[in-house]
């Protein structure tokens, strides 16, 4: 075990110092997927005996290895990730975004849920993507200020440090800030998303459009950039404190950025930062053949709607079918879609509806919901479910992007964090402020606040957080032990990446690694999706013949995930995009 620990060290070093890393996968709007990818290759595990951290970008997973060394926990080595994700993955997240945050307490055997999701303007209402009583179309409300939610990650993670942090607070991002004075050297991923020119407003922001694209052309790959606006930022919210960022001038200058900007100014104020507020939330927890699986509750859908396949699926002998099999696609794909129908219809920030979301994974309700899977019958479309019966509710659409984050720690003590964090769309607004830029989280809400006569949840009200499917789940074996801490990115199809990884490890026996270099296929409720380039591109043919509306299509999922078999972590970081697995 540690010769091979040495031998992967050697490999993962290679990778910070070069970048030669391979880029596996571009993305971008959901409905245009580019074309960007350099050739699918499967990675293999990576093994530790007693720490691991997995994030989307070497220096951030170097980063967390640096703070646990140096006798950081969990939740500290989070906060140094995240710090420098926002410099060196500016296209996911960053201080200006969200996040939801699972912290597994070994010591105490407790699991808590954190809500740093960003919140609506208080000004802000049902109409807000609307003109001329019509919604706006996406690639117009995208950029530019309206967009713009209240940032909440800053104040999620220095809520759970105040609670479990170990390491002093001014500590946890002196590598990021060195980092930013001194330049990092840009990823092939980064210059890829650039090149692509896909963000329709990226280039239209002086201060944006100087610091991606300088001369004209986009960040060369390779090349070192500086950021010491940031660096300035994450100097004073590390000798400060976090309200550093959430009182004073910092926020007014958000709220001026966003009240201004020249495409779609918007409503966020400097009182709406200043008056965030993280919440603290219960974990959605429920059993799958006697494993837990813990995730995040509203106004996150993923702990919800990813128990829901699972459980839909019990009944079916999925370890006895193969992976890319027909069976399998068709039985879940039916699973997902249904998960997606009751998603459009009944969640939404539970701060705002009357519904419990407890009858949505009632054991009789999902028996009853899964009865409609049926193995030789053809695909349709799913409605939602019955799990209310006075609801007079319409369901709605809402276009989550495909660009986030995702962290996986677990530190020496077993402490374990499963955090997503997100700014939505790749580069977010678009608008940047002192070296980082802001989310458009605010487009996840449904841009019509009706439907047919009825009202949608998922509608913009003041100081509301907007649905997501971020999907941070914790497994735990039959013994109550951490098994499994994983996430992804990949807008509202992060659910079904989630949901088939963990199906790979809890009935297909894969590790961590193979889970995640599974091909993917995605149904919510609209279409099945194969990812190109894949073995399961060969099921299109019968997949269509038994009714399914078919495309193959790159799915960029950012699986990063941690196994724990025997006491040894076993780590995953997705092909499809430059995270790594690092630990001791």
């Amino acid at each position: 075990m540690r010769l091979i620990f040495k031998r992967l060290s050697v490999v993962l070093l290679t990778c910070v110092s070069t970048f030669s890393i391979a880029q596996t996968g571009i993305e971008g709007r959901e409905d245009r997927e580019p074309e960007a990818r350099t050739g699918y290759s499967e990675k293999r595990a990576f093994t530790a005996n007693d720490y691991m951290v997995v994030a989307a970008n070497p220096y951030a997973s170097w980063t967390g290895r640096n703070i646990i060394e140096n006798g950081g926990n969990a939740i500290d080595a989070a906060i140094a990730v995240q710090a420098m994700l926002t410099l060196v993955e500016p296209q996911s997240s960053g201080i200006g975004g969200g996040a939801f945050i699972l912290y597994w307490d070994n010591e105490n055997k407790q699991l808590h849920a954190f809500d740093g999701r960003e919140t609506a303007p208080a000004k802000a209402n049902a109409y807000l993507f609307t003109e001329q009583g019509k919604p706006m179309r996406w690639r117009d409300a995208v950029v530019g200020g309206k967009s713009v939610g209240a940032p909440g990650v800053l104040r999620a993670l220095a809520m759970a440090h105040d609670e479990f942090g170990q390491m002093p607070w001014a500590k946890l991002f002196d590598d990021t800030i060195k980092t930013a004075n001194e330049g990092f050297r840009v990823s092939a991923r980064l210059h890829g998303l650039l090149a692509l020119d896909i963000h329709p407003g990226l280039r239209e922001f002086p201060v944006s459009n100087s610091y991606f694209f300088p001369g004209g052309e986009p960040l060369a790959e390779g090349s070192n950039k500086k950021n010491p606006s940031l660096a300035k930022v994450l100097a004073n919210i590390a000798s400060q404190g976090v309200e550093y960022f959430y009182t004073g001038e910092l926020p007014q200058r958000i709220a001026d950025t966003v009240q201004s900007a020249s495409i779609n100014p918007g409503l966020l104020e400097a009182s709406d930062i200043e008056n965030y507020m993280p919440l603290k939330r219960q974990a959605i927890c429920g059993e799958y053949r006697e494993h837990k699986v813990c995730g995040m509750p509203p106004p996150s859908s993923g702990g919800i709607n990813v128990y829901q396949i699972l459980k839909m699926l019990e009944p079916y002998n999925v370890a006895a079918m193969t992976p890319n099999s027909l069976e399998f696609a068709h039985l879940y794909t039916q699973a997902t879609a249904m998960a997606y129908a009751d998603r459009s219809m009944y969640i939404a920030d539970t701060d705002f509806t009357n519904l419990p979301f407890a009858a949505l994974i009632n054991d009789t309700y999902l028996n009853r919901r899964g009865d409609d899977i049926k193995a030789d019958s053809p695909m349709r479309k799913f409605k939602p479910g019955k799990p209310y019966t006075d609801a007079q509710l319409s369901p709605d659409y809402s276009l989550e992007l495909p660009n986030t984050s995702h962290i996986s720690i677990i530190d020496k003590q077993g402490n374990a964090v499963s955090m997503t964090s997100s700014i939505e769309f790749m580069f977010g607004s678009g608008l940047m402020v002192d070296g980082f830029l802001l989310n458009n989280q605010l487009t996840d809400f449904s841009f019509a606040p009706t439907q047919n006569r009825y009202p949608t949840l998922n509608r913009v009200e003041p100081n509301k957080r907007p649905r997501s499917a971020m999907s941070p789940t914790i497994v735990f074996d039959p013994a109550g032990d951490v098994e499994l801490v994983l996430g992804s990115p990949g807008g509202s199809r992060i659910i079904s990446y989630v949901a088939q990884t963990i199906i790979g490890v809890l009935d297909w026996q894969l590790n961590m690694q193979e889970a995640i270099n599974l091909p993917k296929i995605t149904n919510r409720n609209d279409y099945t999706a194969l990812e190109k380039g894949t073995p399961i591109t060969a099921l299109e043919a019968q997949l269509t013949d038994l009714g399914h509306s078919v495309r193959v299509i790159d799915l960029n999922s950012g699986l990063h995930g941690i196994q724990v078999v025997d006491g040894v972590l076993v780590g995953g970081a997705d092909p499809r995009r430059e995270g790594i697995a690092v630990g001791k």
